[in-house]
């Protein structure tokens, strides 16, 4: 995902907007640019390389650069292949310059509409018809920057986040957001803009986050911000950026800080990848079009709990892409005869995208004959998304727990945006698609939500300070929700933790329940429930204490039998997500309750680097 950092100020700013690049660069990138105004304001300078922000810093050092006033880009290529024309920041006429994080849909028409009228365009890019715009409204109304850029944004179609500056008016940034993130940082005498306040911790530690519509202006010494043309207020937020992802803060383990990080991350993962409609394909990179034209088949391969997100993504490519799914534990992969099927797109889901078995799993199909190879990865550096033909990555930051939380929820969130693209093309009208997207938009609404439930959770979790063993219970697509909830358990409790289908009670597991068994059965009020509560029935016959995570209105009556934590009514599709996070919150209250070490559990690894 690409990086924005911008800086108005009485000294050089170069350095500042170099160094905003370097601590943006775990979010992935192909190339990087900066440009810059001379001391006078009169000229942009621009510099552009392909590859690392070393790169970028070499071509300085080499045509040495300065300015008071700048803007600054890492670039991972949607439009266009990598290379030094299609790198940020683009401009218009030698007087204008900006950078674009997200995609604008409709740059084709624009486009067009553009050159009838003049303009040359020097790139394949879709953010290059935007300081086109932008000039083009200056010069036919006569308007200043900030009136520009609030003239030409609502013919954006798409996501974007938007830094623009001009010799016309030379100090100043403007800045837009929709869909994609934007952060203000306030100094003395100086300010400065980024995609991520991490950008910006060498510099300040308060800043203003944009809201989704807000355009603002960003001078020395004054912030403007417009929301539908009005001027409003945001917030002001102090925050130590460099190391609040190193830190527990208010928290007493990472785990927990990184289960109530989740609303947040999961926005981060679905900003600039939906419009309000629709998912934005363009955000799979530019290979992903041609690969999945050819796709009529998914295998999935993972470990551990990237196995159980492509286990839940297996129910939906089936359900909502009507595409046959197969998914296979990372370490067995390479160990049978694997039949490839024509147009079959092999899927990768790691947190670290080091995992061992994952790679491995890669490079053998690589010589398999599959469509193509792509990567769902938390960190854009890895040997992972390198080496696969394209990725999307999740947006989780830093992930310190041993037990995944936030990696899981994020790759869910990806994981479904594949499912939507492919199904648009195997026949998903778009009246679904958009109630799909609608649901995604209320997502980290409805985890702020679930987290209100962390008390109650906290309370039933001593019933299971003194037991050994739990079953955990589902049916359908919440089966692999119930393997998740056993396997956090087991990390970091050490309580011997089971999963089984629901319906598969009968056929041995029933023979566990008695008394001293704790059964946690997932329950969302789906086509699926009432055959759940005949399963139940047979647990509570027999003495089972059930602890059951279900809908309000699922007409579940607590009594003797049962332990009720009741979740808020919640769209179908989401569920998976949703309902993972009661669980996550029960094993982390039942480990502290056990003693143990939550966020190093005993002889597990963060990333599993050998076979």
């Amino acid at each position: 995902m690409c990086g924005i950092v911008g800086a108005v100020a009485q000294r050089n700013v170069v350095e500042i907007l170099l160094e905003g690049l370097k601590r943006l660069e775990y979010r992935g990138y192909d190339s990087a640019g900066l440009a810059v105004l001379d001391d006078k304001g009169q000229t942009l300078n621009c510099v552009r390389a392909v590859g690392k922000v070393r790169k970028l810093v070499d071509a300085i050092e080499e045509n040495p650069t300065r300015g008071k006033t700048g803007i600054a880009h890492t670039r991972w290529a949607t439009h266009g292949v990598p290379s030094e024309r299609n790198a940020h920041p683009h401009m218009s006429n030698e007087e204008f310059a900006l950078v674009h994080n997200g995609i604008i849909e409709n740059h084709d028409a624009l486009r067009a509409q553009l050159i009838n009228e003049g303009y040359r365009f020097d790139s394949d890019t879709d953010t290059e018809v935007v300081v086109h715009l932008i000039h083009q409204a200056m010069d036919k109304e006569q308007l200043d920057l900030l009136a520009a850029v609030q003239k030409i944004v609502p013919t954006l179609h798409g996501a974007y986040g938007l830094c623009v500056i001009s010799t016309r008016d030379p100090e100043t940034l403007v800045v837009a957001r929709s869909g994609s993130p934007l952060v203000i940082g306030v100094g003395i005498g100086e300010n400065f803009v980024a995609s991520d306040p991490l950008a910006l911790g060498q510099v300040t530690d308060r800043f203003i986050y944009l809201e989704e519509g807000d355009v603002a202006e960003v001078k020395r010494k004054s912030i403007r911000i417009f929301s539908g043309g009005q001027p409003v207020e945001r917030k002001l937020t102090r925050i130590r950026s460099d190391m609040s992802e190193i830190e527990k803060g208010e928290y007493s383990h990472f785990m927990l800080k990184e289960i109530h990080e989740q609303a947040a991350v999961v926005k981060n993962t679905l900003s600039g990848r939906i419009s309000d409609s629709h998912v934005l394909e363009e955000a799979f990179g530019i290979k992903a079009k041609a690969i999945f034209d050819q796709v009529n088949n998914v295998q999935i391969v993972a470990c551990g709990t990237s196995f159980h997100a492509g286990l839940i993504t297996k129910y939906w490519l089936e359900n909502i892409a009507k595409m046959p799914c197969q998914v296979d534990i990372a370490s067995d992969y390479r160990y049978r005869n694997i039949i490839v099927r024509p147009g079959t797109l092999f899927v990768t889901i790691s947190q670290s995208g080091e995992t061992a078995d994952t790679l491995a799993a890669l490079r053998y199909a690589k010589e398999s004959g599959y469509v193509g190879t792509l990567a769902i990865c938390n960190v854009a550096t890895s040997s992972l998304v390198r080496e696969s033909d394209f990725s999307l990555l999740t947006m989780a930051g830093r992930e310190i727990g041993v037990a995944s939380t936030k990696a899981f929820t994020t790759q869910l969130c990806a994981l479904l945006l594949l499912s939507l693209v492919l199904g648009r093309r195997n026949g998903m009208d778009e009246t679904t698609e958009a109630q799909y997207v609608k649901d995604l938009h209320k997502l980290p609404e409805l985890i702020d939500k679930i987290l209100t439930l962390d008390k109650t959770i906290q309370e039933l979790s001593i019933s299971f300070a003194d037991k050994h063993h739990a079953l955990f219970l589902g049916r359908g697509i919440q089966y692999p929700v119930a393997k998740e909830g056993a396997l956090k358990l087991k990390e970091i409790s050490y309580i011997h933790a089971e999963a089984y289908p629901a319906g598969e009670l009968k056929h041995g597991p029933l023979a566990l329940v008695d008394d001293k068994m704790p059964v946690i059965a997932v329950a969302p009020n789906d086509e699926l429930l009432g055959k759940l509560k005949g399963n139940l029935a047979e647990v509570s016959a027999r003495g089972g204490k059930l602890f059951v995570i279900a809908d309000e209105s699922g007409g579940f009556d607590e009594d003797g039998d049962y332990k009720l934590i009741r979740m808020p009514p919640v769209p179908d599709v989401l569920a998976p997500i949703l309902y993972t996070i009661p669980l996550q919150l029960l094993s982390y209250h039942v480990a502290i309750l056990k003693g143990t070490d939550v966020d190093h559990p005993r002889n597990l690894a963060k990333s599993v680097t050998v076979e």
